[in-house]
């Protein structure tokens, strides 16, 4: 079916002439001559006009809407290139720039950067699908955890190899010596040891104690009855108790954390200690503080996590 355009019909023309005035006739005048009136403009149909089928020209906008619409438009276009700008800004700054989101500061130590040592080759990691009996194949002295910034590393024990007896003294005289058993009937093969101090007067102790096998560092875990309780007295005249506030338990499956600190504390000193067994090493994590105030919680747990973190 063929569009038709409906055009408008020609109105019909009709000339309407004025009546003649009357004017007073003169004898001998002439009538005067008038001229023909102007036809009426054609009357539009309904529906015809600018941008109608019957019309011949566009409809065109109102200037101020279009000036309206592009005043929104450079509206938008600023507040986009200033919310990009502003979100880039946020996104390159640390989090404690940020008004609003800044960490207030917990305590923790600054550790530098941990990195797992190399390992002779063809070796596995402790508890890779390969390595079932989960043995440390990595130098023991360089899965210790380093010294934090502003430490005083103690010269006994600043990251090397250390002797059996190095590590009894850590516990209460009338036990050392069965320690020292302990450790020679369960097949040892190395102690490596790091301690320092900090400005806030916390000294910290860190041995890790590697067996010939999984089975080995187990027994001497039972030996020492570490799990039930806080084990074999440290260098304390109060027996430990349970951390209430570790949460850590569960950081690495594959490890297993024992966390204690002081009962009754007696105004002088503070302790915290811990125990990790992780495959064929066991690790002992003691932190000590003079007077009344507790040792900082953060730290010591952060040291745990991280240690524990080198040898999972």
């Amino acid at each position: 079916m063929t569009e038709q355009t409906v055009t408008p019909a020609e109105p019909e023309r009709t000339a309407v002439l004025p009546e003649p005035t009357e004017a007073p006739a003169s004898p001998g005048a002439a009538a005067p001559v008038l001229p023909p009136a102007a036809p009426p403009m054609p009357q539009q149909p309904a529906g015809a006009g600018p941008g109608s089928p019957g019309g011949t020209e566009p409809v065109r906008p109102p200037r101020r809407v279009l000036r309206a619409v592009a005043r929104w438009t450079a509206a938008v276009l600023v507040l986009g290139s200033l919310g990009t700008g502003t979100a880039f800004g946020i996104a390159s700054m640390e989090r404690t720039d940020v008004p609003g989101l800044a960490t207030e500061y917990d305590g923790r130590w600054e550790y530098p950067a941990l990195t797992l040592p190399a390992l002779p080759s063809g070796s596995p990691r402790p508890f890779s699908p390969g390595n079932t009996a989960q043995i440390h194949h990595a130098d023991l002295r360089e899965l210790l955890i380093p010294a934090p910034a502003g430490a005083t590393v103690d010269s006994r024990i600043e990251g090397g190899w250390t002797t059996p007896e190095q590590f009894a003294s850590e516990y209460r005289k009338d036990g050392r010596e069965r320690i020292g058993g302990l450790l020679a009937d369960s097949a040892l093969r190395h102690i490596a040891a790091r301690g320092w101090s900090m400005p806030d007067g916390t000294t910290s102790r860190v041995y890790l104690l590697r067996f010939n096998s999984t089975a080995y560092a187990e027994g001497f875990r039972d030996d020492m009855y570490i799990g039930g309780g806080p084990g074999q007295a440290l260098d304390w005249k109060e027996d430990l108790v349970f951390d209430e506030g570790w949460e850590g338990s569960d950081k690495d499956p594959d490890t297993a954390t024992f966390v204690f600190t002081d009962a009754q504390p007696d105004g002088k000193e503070r302790i915290r200690a811990a125990y990790v067994q992780a495959g064929d090493t066991v690790a002992l994590i003691v932190h000590k503080q003079k007077g009344s105030k507790p040792v900082p919680e953060v730290p010591f747990h952060q040291t745990l996590i991280l240690q524990n973190q080198l040898l999972g």
